[in-house]
């Protein structure tokens, strides 16, 4: 209820534990508060919070728009509401080492798990498509030893992300990532690497936890779950799918309320009010307020809609 009682220390050197498991672990990419409580719910080991997910919810492309603030803003949301541990993408920095440093302790006081330093130039670009340029060797190690250094939260999650394979090839990729974390880098996400012999061979080339970008029409295959493990992954994140999935059930949605002139057609596919109130845990928040949870969902007939709940007042909210 209300915000995670788990501190934000507690939640980074859980993610430290879980990574020296050996398991692989799964963090689907939330796009608000709500969505990361689902996440919990489901059972998956952490959330993450993409950067492009963030752009598009700002009607913004991915291209270096969005500022620190508004990163860490949503970070925070999302960290707040969840018992686990939350990654954010934080872009190049926001600037200069210093920048970097400065971006490191605001999203370490929004309360996030980890964050990831890549090594585009500016303005970035999504790590799928083509055209990308990076910045030289020192640059982006200058960025990871700056954000190693101004954490002050030894559990702090300081993972480098490297777009390198798209410039200089799979060897090229795999020298910087060892750079990286000869640099600091608590762990390595390699963008787009083109199929499961690649991702194994980054694997080999450093002792730190290795991540796979699992984006749709991207790059990379949609490998599996226990692909991934097989090759020695430790996280995986699916940045943009929840997005995705819920723009295009809206798109579907408007189009038939356009065609049909009601959304009857939809219902069944939607999260029912019961549904809803229930991730919400309406029924916890009669802790401070016993007024607030004294209602009947009546049943309404619709397919999926859960039966009432045993209640005296017979009141409903909106």
């Amino acid at each position: 209820m209300l915000h995670s009682k788990v501190s934000a220390s507690g939640k980074r050197s859980a993610l430290r534990a879980q990574l020296a498991s050996g398991r692989l672990l799964r963090f689907p990419g939330a796009f608000n508060p709500l969505s990361a409580s689902l996440i919990e719910r489901k059972g998956f080991e952490g959330v993450y919070i993409s950067g492009a997910v963030l752009s598009a919810d700002l009607g913004l492309p991915d291209i270096g728009l969005t500022t620190l603030t508004e990163v860490a803003g949503r970070g925070g949301q999302i960290a707040r509401v969840t018992d686990l541990p939350t990654l954010i993408d934080a872009d190049t920095g926001f600037g200069e080492p210093m920048n970097v440093a400065r971006t490191v302790q605001i999203l370490e006081d929004a309360g996030v798990s980890g964050l990831h330093i890549e090594d585009q130039v500016n303005p970035k670009r999504c790590g799928h498509l083509d055209g990308k340029q990076v910045v030289g060797l020192d640059t982006a190690l200058q960025r990871i030893r700056a954000a190693v250094d101004a954490r002050r939260d030894p559990d702090l999650l300081i993972m480098a992300r490297t777009d390198v394979r798209a410039i200089e090839g799979l060897e090229g990729a795999k020298d910087r990532a060892k750079a990286l974390v000869d640099a600091g880098a608590d762990a390595i996400f390699p963008e787009a690497m083109r199929d499961l012999g690649e991702f194994e061979a980054i694997r080999a080339a450093v002792d730190v936890p290795v991540l796979a970008n699992m984006t749709e029409f991207g790059k990379s295959e949609l490998f599996t779950v226990a692909q991934l493990e097989a090759v020695g992954i430790n996280i995986v994140i699916y940045p943009v799918s929840l997005l995705r999935l819920a723009m295009g059930a809206a798109d579907r949605a408007l189009d038939a309320l356009l065609a049909e002139g009601s959304l009857a057609s939809q219902v069944p596919a939607m999260q029912t009010r019961a549904e809803l109130y229930d991730l919400l845990d309406y029924e916890g928040y009669t802790a401070f307020d016993a007024d607030i949870f004294d209602f009947t969902l009546e049943p309404t007939g619709l397919p999926g809609d859960a039966a009432p709940q045993s209640d005296t007042s017979g009141k409903e909210s909106a």
